[in-house]
């Protein structure tokens, strides 16, 4: 370890050592109030797929797990959408807490966990892990958990084992593709902002990293480029190739649906990332 990644540790650990529980309790309420109200305006916006929703909501979360820790963030994440869903179900929504609950506690708190020791570019690496690792934790347990095993609902339980994983695989990549930009492009910009307006509540390292530097727009341009040239591959593979036909083979239209999403997730990816590379130079 470097003598400036010492120095930036020990600044970490005295500030976290010196954060008021009150804050940290604060920060949590705060956290899972705001990322209820932003995922309860999205809520009427559905996945293509017909379940899931559109949640630009998750830069607050993402926020937390940079300002004030994997705790506040996991713990805000999870309650927040507990709030949002059954506030739209008018109920204490089971699908909810038995996939949206869990999902979002364990990636925002890995979020937090692997930007503590705060870079810029551990920001993007959490950006990319955690949105893959907890929208497939929450597509997986809402089809298997809630749809087949609490609901017995029929039309899932009619699909094969091939279909269920494109079906989650499909809902995971809609929901890591309209999350994605909003988490590289929206939240940097309100970190910067906490630094200046309250720099007090933000970690010494994360104040440092935002106020001493312009934003990494090529590293960000990267992150959006390379899971969507990826993406447009995989799409084009299962066009052109036997795979798509083994795709079809369960379920064509679930199939055929696939394959756009790929190829229009990786596009618009793509895109975002060539803006950002063109607006840097």
């Amino acid at each position: 370890m470097s003598d400036e990644s010492k120095a930036n540790a020990r600044i970490e650990t005295s500030a976290s050592q010196r954060r008021p529980l009150s804050l940290t309790v604060s920060g949590t309420a705060i956290c899972a109030a705001l990322y209820a109200i932003g995922s309860y305006l999205t809520a009427y916006i559905p996945s293509p797929l017909g379940v899931g929703q559109f949640r630009p909501a998750v830069i607050v979360p993402a926020f937390f797990a940079v300002v004030f820790g994997p705790l506040p963030a996991g713990i805000g994440a999870a309650l927040g959408t507990l709030i949002a869903d059954s506030a739209k179900h008018l109920q204490l929504y089971p699908g909810s807490y038995l996939a949206a609950v869990p999902g979002n506690f364990i990636g925002f708190y890995l979020f937090g966990r692997i930007t503590k020791r705060f870079t810029w570019g551990r920001f993007v690496l959490a950006s990319n892990i955690t949105l893959t690792l907890a929208n497939f934790i929450v597509a997986a347990l809402y089809v298997l958990v809630f749809k087949i095993v609490y609901l017995g609902d029929p039309k899932y339980l009619a699909f094969s084992p091939q279909a269920l994983v494109v079906f989650i695989v499909g809902l995971t990549i809609w929901w890591f593709v309209t999350m994605l930009p909003f988490v590289l492009i929206v939240t940097p910009l309100l970190i910067r902002a906490a630094a200046q307006a309250a720099p007090a509540i933000v970690p010494p390292t994360v104040r440092s990293h935002s106020l001493r530097k312009e934003l990494p727009q090529r590293l960000f341009s990267l992150a959006l480029l390379g899971p969507g040239i990826v993406m447009i591959a995989v799409g084009l593979v299962t066009v052109f190739t036997p795979l798509g036909e083994q795709l079809a083979a369960p379920n064509k239209v679930t199939a055929t649906l696939f394959q756009w999403m790929f190829l229009l997730s990786g596009t618009i990816l793509t895109g975002l990332g060539l803006m950002l590379r063109v607006r840097r130079s």
